[in-house]
């Protein structure tokens, strides 16, 4: 939906009866319009303190961590873009997936730095309350890949349907196993919060397996055994449903301690690229040929890919969502042109496409090397 709200406006004079009353009433008009040219505009409004059509245009961009080459890639490009429109960015981000502290902080520095808007990737619902406050001082605010929840708390989201990249995942791998029984290992983000990249991804795969998620709004509620109905179907069961906080040591140890339960896993669902390069460590270690699928779409894991160790993965566009981010806040203030979702949907889609060399019917794809001209990092 389009935020069509407007900055607040001075109130009309009432009808001015004798002079006196018009040079006072004029006055205070005066007075009004000073202030407002001065001061940060209402929650959610094309205007914000600090910067203006004839000013610069003051962008705060918090990332989740520096440490994930996706959300690195996601500064690069936020940065190339800001320089481009002459945009003052600056740059934050939590010391691990899922600091809301730190985040909390720089959105509380932006609103004193006068920012015209915040670009965040949300660590937590907990930043919530700090953006809810930002907009209430005229900041406009975007989230990136990770929509908060409720998703209304910023003003628009700029992601991947992370559901479609986990369905595309989820497809691919029941087409893959082609009746044979599914012994699966879930490596999600986190177990003690619920965050809704996490949850999207998940139950995206879960849909494209054709296995019932038991809970909309929360992971590990899906039933722990039954029958799947995507590809040519036939039975599973969940060996494991562990969180990686979404790193290679997080995906090595989760991955560990599930074929520790069950030697037999033979497909497993990674919450990202990371994560998922992690468990193909643990995997070859004992040399497992379970099937491992991601999501990012990061180049750097493409040589996985190519060799197997991670079957497949769905790409996405981290610097799209950045640049668009920064490109929004800057044509609200200087052109007041308010950014939109896509149609028939709460968000703004910067689109994914499943990458693999092994291909399966109907389930749309692209091999490595076409992928190479698409893949971020």
């Amino acid at each position: 939906m389009t935020d069509n709200r407007s900055p607040a406006k001075p109130r009309r004079g009432r009808t001015l009866r004798n002079g006196r009353l018009a040079l006072a009433s004029l006055a205070a008009v005066a007075a009004l319009v000073i202030t407002a040219c001065s001061s940060g505009a209402t929650s959610g409004s094309s205007s914000s303190g600090g910067s203006s059509a004839n000013s610069t245009v003051k962008v705060a961009l918090i990332l989740k961590t520096f440490s994930n080459p996706y959300f690195v890639w996601m500064e690069k490009a936020a940065k190339t873009d800001a320089t481009k429109r002459g945009v003052q960015l600056t740059v934050s981000a939590g010391t691990t997936d899922g600091d809301t502290a730190t985040q909390i902080s720089a959105v509380d520095n932006a609103i004193a730095a006068g920012d015209a808007g915040i670009v965040i990737t949300p660590n937590g619902n907990a930043v919530n309350a700090a953006l809810e406050k930002a907009r209430t001082a005229g900041l406009y605010t975007i989230a990136l890949d990770t929509a908060p929840i409720p998703a209304s708390t910023v003003n628009l989201t700029y992601a991947t349907d992370n559901t479609q990249a986990g369905r595309l995942d989820g497809q691919w791998a029941a087409a893959k196993l082609a009746g044979k029984s599914a012994d699966i290992a879930m490596l999600d983000l986190f177990n003690n919060q619920v965050v809704s990249v996490d949850v999207d991804r998940d139950h995206g795969f879960l849909e494209g397996m054709g296995i019932p998620v038991g809970s909309p709004g929360i992971n590990g509620k899906e039933p722990a055994s039954g029958h799947y109905t995507g590809g040519k179907g036939g039975s599973y069961k969940i060996a494991c449903q562990l969180p990686t906080q979404g790193a290679i040591p997080g995906g090595k140890s989760a991955m560990q301690t599930c074929l520790q339960k069950d030697p037999q896993i033979n497909l497993v669902y990674a919450i990202n690229e990371p994560a998922a390069e992690g468990a193909a460590q643990a995997l070859a270690a004992v040399h497992s040929k379970a099937l491992v699928v991601a999501i990012d779409g990061g180049c750097a894991n493409l040589p996985y890919v190519a060799n197997g160790s991670i079957a497949a993965t769905a790409g996405q566009y981290p610097g799209t969502m950045a640049a668009d981010g920064v490109n929004a806040i800057y044509n609200l203030v200087t052109k007041h042109v308010h950014p939109a979702v896509s149609p028939g949907l709460g968000f703004f889609n910067t689109g994914t496409k499943l990458y693999t060399n092994d291909p399966q019917p109907g389930v749309p794809s692209m091999t490595v090397a076409a992928a190479k001209k698409l893949c971020w990092g």
